[in-house]
């Protein structure tokens, strides 16, 4: 398999189009070659590429901010004396200071399939910035670790924020090229736009799914992202931020797992196979005991739940959402009165509890808290949802 920064350096043709034009790049750690040289530095080296500015996401270029919500500051890179800003700073937008820097910006940034990863609200405002200021985006594609497969309630229009770029569901099963398009097509977006496309990219087929599963090496993309059974586990996961469990941050496998000193996993597995074990195939839940380093329930030992999609997994069937979905349902009928929701302004966002705003919405919450809801009652208001995306994302569709 060939990520789009590969062909992009190997083929002059592919460059042309850049010769005597400033050029930008959005990245992080994981903006890597396939001998792992990071891309600042291999396009850099092009003779005939004139880099000229870079930016870096959430967590920064460097992937130096552990938590969300740590913000990165702008710098001049030591070894190529360009302007390195901050997306994740002081502003979240680019300004039309950053955007004079530079006439064509490549966008080569690892992202794990899910709306909530704020790479994907990056792309979303570097591509409003660029129809704005007359700027050309080029998108170096990558893989989409969770491939294909749908899952999720669809944002709900008023729910926007930066973990909620669009009427997208959690897992959207699209590359960040292929969302390029679907941007531009939403919002209406009057700007240049071109995908350098992967070559031998099959998101259907094993073992990966797209993930070129001993072909190349995993770089973090953000520092609690460590392999692709995160990536596979995440869209479910990625919602115990707005809970008060843990999510194992801390850990050496955050966001594969969730626990808290006060709960019996045990009895929660329990309470997840009888009340809705069609939610769990694809997949093997273990019981485990862990203590995080940092983060939620520091220093304590937490007794909780691993989602393992290693060995036992189902591509076709997993469905992560559901399982940490079903999760949160467990404990509610468990231990009815658990303080469940973290109340904070969760991305900057006051006045919404987190679970919503990662959910775009109040309906995942409602009906964890309803106590005569059932498996059911979710699916009735989230099947139709993942079934709309799916013929909606069909147009743009590029492998």
């Amino acid at each position: 398999m060939k990520f789009g920064l590969d062909r992009l350096l190997a083929d002059p043709a592919l460059r042309a189009p850049l010769t005597g034009r400033r050029v930008a790049l959005v990245a992080h750690p994981a903006s890597v070659t396939e001998d792992l040289t990071h891309a600042l530095d291999a396009l850099s080296a092009c003779p005939d590429l004139n880099v000229t500015a870079a930016f870096g996401p959430q967590h920064g270029m460097r992937g130096d901010k552990q938590d969300n919500m740590m913000e990165s500051p702008d710098f001049n890179d030591p070894v190529h004396g360009v302007p390195v800003f901050s997306l994740y700073g002081e502003v979240r937008r680019p300004t039309g200071q950053m955007m004079s820097t530079f006439d064509v910006v490549l966008i080569d940034l690892q992202d794990l399939g899910c709306r909530i990863y704020t790479f994907v609200t990056t792309l979303l405002y570097m591509l409003e910035a660029a129809a704005a200021q007359g700027k050309e985006v080029w998108v170096l594609d990558r893989p989409n670790p969770a491939g294909r497969p749908v899952e999720g309630l669809t944002l709900i229009p008023g729910w926007e924020s930066f973990v909620g770029a669009g009427a997208i569901p959690m897992r959207h099963g699209l590359t960040l090229g292929e969302l390029g398009h679907w941007f531009i097509k939403t919002f209406d977006l009057k700007v240049a736009y071109r995908v350098i496309e992967m070559e031998g990219y099959h998101p259907d087929q094993g073992p990966g799914y797209g993930w070129p599963l001993g072909e190349r090496t995993w770089v973090n993309p953000s520092p609690n992202a460590p392999n692709l059974w995160m990536a596979r586990a995440y869209p479910g996961t990625v919602m115990l931020e707005g809970a008060t469990l843990s999510e194992g941050r801390g850990t050496t496998r955050p966001l594969e797992l969730f626990g808290a000193p006060d709960i019996d996993a045990r009895a929660v597995l329990a309470q997840m196979r009888a009340f809705a074990p069609q939610w769990l195939e694809g997949c093997v839940l273990r019981e485990i005991w862990f203590e995080p380093t940092f983060h939620k329930h520091v220093g304590k030992q937490c007794n909780g739940v691993q989602i393992h999609t290693e060995t036992g997994y189902d591509h076709a069937v997993f469905r992560p959402w559901r399982v940490q979905a079903l999760a949160f349902k467990a404990i509610r009928r468990l231990y009815p009165d658990y303080d469940l929701w973290r109340d904070f302004p969760y991305e900057y966002e006051f006045g919404k509890l987190a679970i919503d705003v990662i959910n775009g919405g109040p309906g995942l919450r409602e009906w964890v808290d309803d106590p005569a809801s059932t498996p059911a009652d979710l699916d009735a208001i989230t099947v139709p949802d993942e079934q709309a995306w799916l013929e909606a994302r069909r147009p743009y569709l590029i492998y």
